[in-house]
């Protein structure tokens, strides 16, 4: 039997292509944040889903998955992930005292960041081990 490592060379690609992913969420977030936290993170992350779909089904995971099988098990990874990284972010974010010399605006901004980083850790083992995992 196959023992799989936690970590492996998937990690590389999926930060290489999680960079351009999340270039294009920032500048949607950002662009965005008249709407609010939550539109603005969440139309953000659905483009930006889109993009990482493509890109780490082919390039980082190489899935054989039928193409709507990968895509429904992402979809709900990408949400899953999603509401409990900013789930998470926003109430921890909110425990912090924010120092008088930060603007609510950058709080915000800083708060899309914790988040974010929640959320690629959670994102990156839900595509490996459920939306894209490798046939036995």
């Amino acid at each position: 039997m196959k023992e799989t490592k936690f970590l492996d060379a998937s990690i590389w690609k999926f930060l290489l292509v999680g960079v351009g992913n999340t270039l294009l969420s920032m500048v949607l977030m950002f662009a965005l944040e008249g709407l609010g936290y939550w539109p603005s993170t969440a139309i953000a992350y659905v483009a930006g889903a889109v993009m990482s779909f493509f890109l780490n089904r082919s390039f980082t995971f190489r899935s054989q998955e039928t193409m709507g099988r990968s895509a429904v098990k992402f979809a709900l990874n990408v949400a899953v992930c999603y509401l409990v990284a900013y789930g998470i972010a926003q109430p921890v974010m909110e425990l912090l005292p924010q120092p008088v010399f930060v603007p609510a605006i950058w709080w915000e901004r800083l708060t899309k960041l914790v988040g974010m980083g929640l959320y690629t850790v959670l994102n990156y083992f839900g595509q490996r081990f459920f939306a894209f995992q490798k046939q036995k």
